[in-house]
């Protein structure tokens, strides 16, 4: 069995267009690089900036910190540059989310303002599809409470 990373992960993620034909490049290069992922996480965190159920689990007044290193995933996991690993080292997703309270109301409201921000991006039905299955089973995957 072959063991991929994430940045081997993210280079084979391929898009089958409607008439069967795969599409070339990497997800990351499909639909825009770093400035789509730049406008993604800058709509995200303008609804998390009034949300009074996720503003609370940033402790920093200014949210450009959390922002940056959103980015930075997320640009890592669609094939783009490893900053994230050279600057934070692996995700650990779970890991880094535990201490905060998350619940299947902290995950609606996560899903709600990342819904907002991928439909600003406009992308083609396949790109969106694709991004949002990823984003709902991440949000899915860092539920550690179901306690108000």
């Amino acid at each position: 069995m072959t063991n991929f990373d994430d940045k081997d992960r993210a280079e084979i993620v391929r898009i089958t267009m409607p008439d069967g034909q795969k599409a070339g490049g990497n997800f990351f290069e499909q639909v825009g690089g770093t400035e789509t992922f730049k406008k993604l996480v800058e709509h995200f965190y303008a609804g998390v900036a009034t949300d009074d159920v996720l503003r609370p689990m940033y402790p920093e007044q200014d949210l450009g910190p959390a922002a940056e290193r959103l980015r930075m995933f997320l640009e890592q996991y669609w094939g783009g540059p490893d900053t994230y690993q050279q600057e934070r080292g692996h995700p650990r997703l779970r890991m880094r989310h535990m201490p905060f309270h998350i619940n299947p109301l902290a995950r609606e409201r996560w899903l709600l303002h990342m819904q907002a921000a991928v439909d600003a991006l406009e992308l083609s039905q396949l790109h969106r599809a694709e991004l949002w299955g990823y984003l709902d089973r991440a949000a899915t995957a860092m539920l550690n409470t179901f306690e108000d």
